[in-house]
């Protein structure tokens, strides 16, 4: 069940991109059901971009895996975008974040 996924939002104060993907992941998580807990954390330094796998505000990690990057993102304060169907946005939309919370959950379902 989608309440055993970790979720977190790792944002930092200098983009306001995060604050549109939490308000369409509480819509994603209300979608899926389940009882799974959204958790934000504020990044301050690049050090802890690093330490965390922060690719960009906002950063979404479900297990501490973020469904939306690239093996060669780089890390660090910095905005980030996403490749959405209408293009380039700041934040996945609720049916990109629907799909990998679903994903995440049957990742877990099978233990990987």
């Amino acid at each position: 069940m989608l309440h055993e996924v970790e979720v977190q939002l790792l944002y930092f104060e200098g983009c306001p991109n995060w604050e549109l993907a939490e308000v369409r992941l509480r819509t994603a998580l209300k979608a899926v059901g389940g009882g799974a807990k959204l958790v934000l954390h504020q990044v301050t330094t690049p050090e802890e971009a690093t330490e965390r796998g922060f690719r960009g505000s906002p950063t979404i990690l479900l297990d501490g895996r973020d469904p939306f990057a690239s093996s060669g993102d780089p890390t660090g304060l910095s905005c980030r975008v996403f490749q959405t169907p209408a293009g380039i946005a700041g934040a996945p939309t609720v049916d990109q974040l629907i799909e990998a919370l679903s994903n995440a959950t049957r990742d877990r379902a099978r233990g990987s």
